[in-house]
């Protein structure tokens, strides 16, 4: 009867990563109707997968007091101490991390994809159609120096966080962060910042321009949390907002050479939209 819980320990364990998988695979994203759904699926996959990790340290934890027991040792250690003990090892009754899911580090899948069907506008881009925001640059946060720039720049709220842009940057972050709020509330309340305009060279360069210099970039992350720097990783949630993001035209500096999961820009469909409209 000892036997018992590791048999049924083994056989959750071997069939909760066919579920895992037949999940990952059935809900694809052809399969996703919006950011909402998209939204809940991953946490669900993320939850589904910790509860994989949680048995199988159960049961090599099962299988050393088996051990025990075979080799004439540790008979005690099976005897439950209190009646409820061996159900227990079928409840979830411990500390839940998943109950802070969206600040979770993940692997970013198909990272070189997550852009695809948006273009980058690059510095010689951007001081093409815009100018330059500043003459000289350095490696430090400057005030913007171009008139007709700095006349459109608009420091406000946008809903969970306080940025200085250019107003159509900002207003389009008004809608991305309004439809997350109206489709996912949880992940809207843990939205923070690490910045949004900063006028200054990329760093290691001679005098090539942030986008973070044009107002048209921001940093996000989860709970005040930094993201680490080209790991290939990242915050679920960011994964998640992620896909507001492309809605409204936005690249996401997941899908970079240099990953930096944190950053969010405007794409040069997006800008060119907004130039032919007036708007800059």
């Amino acid at each position: 009867m000892r036997l018992l819980p590791a048999i049924l320990i083994a056989v959750a364990v071997v069939l909760a990563p066919a579920i895992w998988v037949g999940l990952t695979y059935f809900l694809s994203e052809e399969d996703f109707q919006g950011s909402a759904v998209d939204s809940g699926a991953r946490i669900e996959i993320e939850m589904l997968r910790q509860q994989v990790e949680d048995l199988q340290d159960r049961l090599k934890s099962m299988e050393s007091e088996l051990a025990q027991v075979a080799a004439g040792r540790g008979r005690t250690a099976m005897v439950p101490t209190n009646p409820d003990d061996e159900d227990a090892i079928f409840r979830n009754s411990g500390p839940n991390d998943i109950i802070d899911a969206y600040a979770q580090v993940v692997l970013i899948a198909n990272r070189t994809e997550v852009n695809r069907g948006l273009q980058v506008a690059r510095p010689s881009y951007l001081e093409e159609k815009l100018g330059r925001p500043r003459e000289t640059l350095s490696d430090d946060c400057e005030p913007m120096t171009n008139q007709t720039l700095s006349s459109k720049l608009v420091l406000e709220d946008v809903g969970p966080i306080r940025v200085n842009m250019l107003r159509p940057a900002a207003e389009s972050l008004r809608r991305v962060f309004e439809n997350v709020r109206r489709a996912d509330p949880d992940l809207y309340a843990r939205i923070n910042t690490s910045g949004s305009l900063c006028v200054r060279r990329i760093r290691g360069t001679a005098n090539s321009l942030s986008t973070h210099s044009y107002g048209l970039a921001l940093d996000l992350n989860i709970d005040g949390h930094l993201d680490n720097f080209t790991d290939g990783k990242t915050q679920l949630g960011l994964t998640i907002l992620a896909d507001f993001f492309r809605e409204e035209g936005w690249v996401w500096g997941a899908g970079f050479r240099r990953e930096d999961s944190m950053h969010f820009e405007i794409s040069r469909r997006q800008l060119d939209e907004w130039l032919a409209q007036g708007m800059l």
